[in-house]
């Protein structure tokens, strides 16, 4: 597997060494070994959504743990927001489009907030966590916060949860 570092420290994106055969595709890497992340991914989670769906910023105040996101079918903007006071990158963001196509992955550590964007007529998720999220530490900052700039897509028109769009500002927010 391919291992890109980003400019947020901890936040990877994975690009998985695939083996073709003539019964489909397979994956076979070892996620550990390879990212120096010791992670025992023991929650998963299969969502399908629509285009325009915009989940978050999502994140965990009491037992924040990380998650590996890939998308099997369609494709989505994905951002990940540090939200860790100590970190020289406290308050950046990264977004990137993961799709089926390009197979990408993104780890996304313990101390960020993660949202995305369904670009294509549909989209289907699967995300792996370190840790069941109890809904009593589940936040959620502001999609379009100001303050954090978070450049989404243009020409999709987001549809949001009353739970999205209830979500606090960067300044209001729980922060690590």
């Amino acid at each position: 597997m391919n291992v890109i570092k980003t400019d947020l420290e901890g936040l990877l994106v994975i690009e998985p060494n695939l083996i073709v055969g003539n019964r489909g595709l397979f994956n076979q890497t070892a996620f550990s070994k390879a990212t120096g992340v010791k992670a025992n991914l023991r929650q998963g989670k299969h969502s399908r959504l629509v285009k325009g769906a915009l989940c978050g910023l999502h994140y965990q105040i009491n037992c924040p743990h990380g998650k590996l996101v890939r998308v099997t079918v369609g494709n989505t903007f994905d951002v990940a927001v540090d939200l860790r006071r100590t970190s020289p990158t406290f308050g950046k963001w990264l977004g990137l489009k993961l799709s089926a196509g390009n197979k990408r992955q993104l780890w996304i550590p313990p101390g960020f907030a993660h949202g995305f964007i369904v670009l294509s007529d549909s989209a289907e998720r699967l995300c792996k966590t370190l840790d069941h999220q109890p809904l009593v530490h589940e936040r959620c900052i502001i999609w379009n916060d100001p303050y954090l700039a978070i450049k989404w897509p243009e020409g999709v028109v987001p549809s949001l949860s009353l739970k999205d769009q209830r979500g606090v500002s960067f300044k209001d927010a729980e922060l690590f």
